[in-house]
């Protein structure tokens, strides 16, 4: 029976709505604090486009900082039936989509939708959007740095902001990525690092040390917010 609801379109525009709901509710009752805006706009100056990368567990509110740019802002999803719920949930925010994968570029076509996705997302760099992409999603491995984004980024020339949201009240769930269900009445604090950029001809070696280089500025300005927070929680990973 929880299957067949879960197929529903009724019960999945109801969850989409729901999202969108919550997130404007905690939104407009949390007290924000941006930090970092200066590492956005210097990416933005380069006139390439932006990648704004943070971890998947940290994509809740996402949506509700796109009003901080004038630029058009595409997001990076799952083509399966949960990327359709936030897709929907966060529509009145602004946010196009790029549903498919970009988890391993080299072999696109082994990838579902995943040479569409690549096009999409570079043609949207190359106009000079905000892409966002969450670097170990859809299922992981927690909090690593996958090379999709790395040869996205060495592709399109667009250099990657690491970038991390946390709130003093909240729940981290139980899932693979310890989600973090933000609760109303918080302070939040959103944070952006100095951007990374990936050469042209950056080899193998280089590129490795790259993807080592934006997992530990991702973990950098993820603990920094939560610390911010006050987040005990995070005694316990």
């Amino acid at each position: 029976m929880l299957k067949r609801l879960a197929k529903s379109p009724f019960i999945l525009l109801m969850a989409s709505y729901a999202i969108g709901a919550y997130i404007r509710l905690v939104y407009g009752t949390t007290r924000w604090t941006l930090m970092g805006r200066e590492y956005f706009e210097s990416a933005v100056a380069q006139n390439k486009g932006v990648i704004l990368a943070f971890w998947h567990g940290r994509l809740l509110m996402g949506a509700a900082i796109r009003k901080e740019t004038d630029l058009p802002v595409y997001m990076l999803i799952s083509a399966h039936r949960d990327g359709e719920i936030i897709a929907k949930g966060v529509r009145g925010f602004g946010i196009e989509f790029i549903r498919g994968s970009a988890s391993n570029p080299k072999k696109a076509s082994k990838n579902k939708h995943g040479a569409s996705a690549i096009a999409q997302m570079i043609a949207a760099l190359e106009e000079g959007s905000v892409v966002g992409f969450t670097p170990d999603g859809p299922k992981g491995p927690r909090e690593t740095v996958k090379p999709g984004v790395i040869k996205l980024a060495q592709m399109s020339g667009a250099p990657i902001i690491p970038a991390a949201y946390s709130v003093s009240r909240g729940t981290r769930l139980s899932t693979w990525d310890r989600f973090l269900l933000a609760a109303p009445l918080s302070k939040g604090y959103y944070r952006a690092g100095p951007p990374i950029t990936v050469p042209a001809s950056a080899s193998p070696e280089d590129l490795e040390n790259i993807r080592l280089n934006l997992e530990r500025a991702l973990k950098d300005v993820t603990q920094k917010v939560d610390m911010l927070a006050g987040r005990s929680d995070l005694e316990k990973e």
